[in-house]
């Protein structure tokens, strides 16, 4: 009888092993499997050409960031802050035709700030050089 006790203590023995191996293996495909259909997404991604919209949208975010100012000095005019942000945006832009009229604004606003004035006269000669270049062709 313990000759039996003991090949059933083998076999019970094998069979538990048996069931860890498949647990594992089933658990390594899972986990590989879920690995590569993760990564499939970001490889194609990765691989794709992408388009040349960063620059569009850089200005296109701009534009908005204009409106937004706009916006804003329609409701209060002296806004400062408005009006700074909406010169920095025109000329990031580079709409210095438009950056012309707020800034000359804001030097009314603030005329304890010389750096306004400096701006607005490097502006005007922008604009002067662009002009008469612009005749000259």
């Amino acid at each position: 009888m313990a000759g039996s006790g003991e090949e059933y203590v083998i076999s019970r023995q094998k069979q538990i092993e048996r069931r860890q191996k498949i647990v594992t293996i089933v658990s390594i495909v899972s986990f590989v499997g879920s690995t590569v259909f993760a990564a499939i997404p970001a490889i194609q991604q990765a691989t794709q050409p992408k388009p040349a919209t960063a620059s569009h949208s850089a200005e296109s975010e701009l534009q908005q960031q204009a409106r937004g100012y706009e916006l804003v000095l329609k409701r209060e005019p002296e806004n400062q802050t408005a009006l700074e942000g909406l010169v920095n945006v025109r000329l990031e832009l580079k709409d210095t035709q438009g950056a012309i009229q707020p800034l000359e604004k804001l030097m009314k606003l603030r005329p304890d700030r010389p750096n306004y004035k400096i701006l607005l006269e490097q502006i005007k000669k922008q604009e002067g050089k662009s002009k008469r270049s612009k005749k000259n062709n």
